[in-house]
């Protein structure tokens, strides 16, 4: 039971990866800024009638903070990976809490975008106001005239209304655009807990040592930039035979002739490797001795990804 337990809170260590990834999401926050700033001087018109305003409010906040999300999954590679792995090996090898975890991680990073798109719309609080003005009570305000009602308060925001209603207009105002700023407000201050909590948690929780977990992270980034780098010249290469084995000749630049005569491809890796290196990595050690990823345990030639006599997983996900 407590291995369990220990395994299940090992796999806080998702949400958060290296330091770069938190450049990554820091990135992410001010493109979403400038995109909101651009958004709202260009694209946001509140249509300032009623019903409508309520409708074209909340979309405005919601409709972009979902397509960045939607985004943000897509261009996560462990979404990728975890169908990968759901595709080829099934969730066997995850527990339930392990499962939810990781899809707290892909989560958790695809919502940097659309968080800063709600809280910097908040802040603004223009769409807020749009969204809520015609719901203000006319009796919470101090001799506001009787003849005018919800059409004339959906006006506001647009300021096309009476002249006698002006200070009304910006007593409604000021009151709306305080409600979204706190709830901004709020919103970061959760968000930042929630932040904090999990950081906390993740290097309580984290079975490697900072300096072995650093290097782990150097190790993923080099084999990553190596992998994608050798892939692209293999390709080429390969491509270059191919043609070449078709035309009888092939159309090469100085640089490509070179990587030819350097580089002598014979073939292709079969499927099962290439299965064998793809999906969700759980870190594990086989007799004392790390492996670091997908790609690092095929090359030591460990079979599975569950626990072995010869081997045990410390249920900590690569990133």
């Amino acid at each position: 039971m407590a291995a369990l337990i220990a395994e299940n809170f090992r796999f806080l260590s998702l949400f958060f990866k290296s330091k770069d990834v938190m450049i990554f999401n820091g990135l992410v926050a001010l493109g979403t800024v400038g995109s909101e700033e651009l958004f709202s001087v260009v694209a946001f018109h509140c249509p300032c009638s009623p019903a409508r305003n309520y409708i074209y409010g909340l979309a405005a906040i919601g409709v972009p903070a979902l397509a960045l999300f939607l985004i943000g999954v897509i261009w996560n590679n462990h979404t990728w990976n975890l169908v990968a792995e759901c595709h080829k090996r099934g969730t066997k090898n995850f527990s339930a809490a392990a499962t939810f975890l990781l899809f707290g991680s892909i989560m958790g990073r695809a919502a940097v975008a659309p968080v800063t798109w709600s809280v910097i719309s908040l802040l603004r609080g223009e769409a807020y106001i749009c969204a809520l003005s015609e719901f203000v009570k006319p009796s919470s305000l101090d001799k506001f005239p009787a003849e005018y009602g919800a059409e004339v308060l959906a006006r506001f925001p647009c300021r096309d209304v009476p002249a006698n209603l002006t200070k009304f207009r910006d007593e409604v105002t000021r009151r709306l655009r305080y409600e979204s700023q706190l709830f901004g407000w709020l919103l970061i201050g959760i968000v930042a807990v929630m932040v904090f909590l999990t950081k906390c948690l993740k290097h309580c929780c984290s079975p490697l040592s900072y300096r072995q977990e650093a290097y782990w992270a150097q190790y993923r980034s080099n084999e990553d930039k190596l992998f994608r780098r050798t892939a692209e010249v293999h390709s080429r290469i390969l491509a270059a035979n191919n043609v070449k084995h078709f035309f009888g000749f092939v159309a090469l630049d100085k640089e490509e002739k070179e990587l030819v005569q350097e580089f002598p491809v014979e073939g292709v890796q079969p499927s099962p490797q290439w299965n064998a290196i793809t999906g969700v990595y759980i870190y594990r050690e086989n007799k004392g001795f790390p492996l670091y990823s997908r790609l690092h345990k095929w090359a030591k030639g460990v079979e599975g990804n569950g626990p072995t006599p010869e081997g045990h997983e410390l249920l900590f996900l690569a990133s």
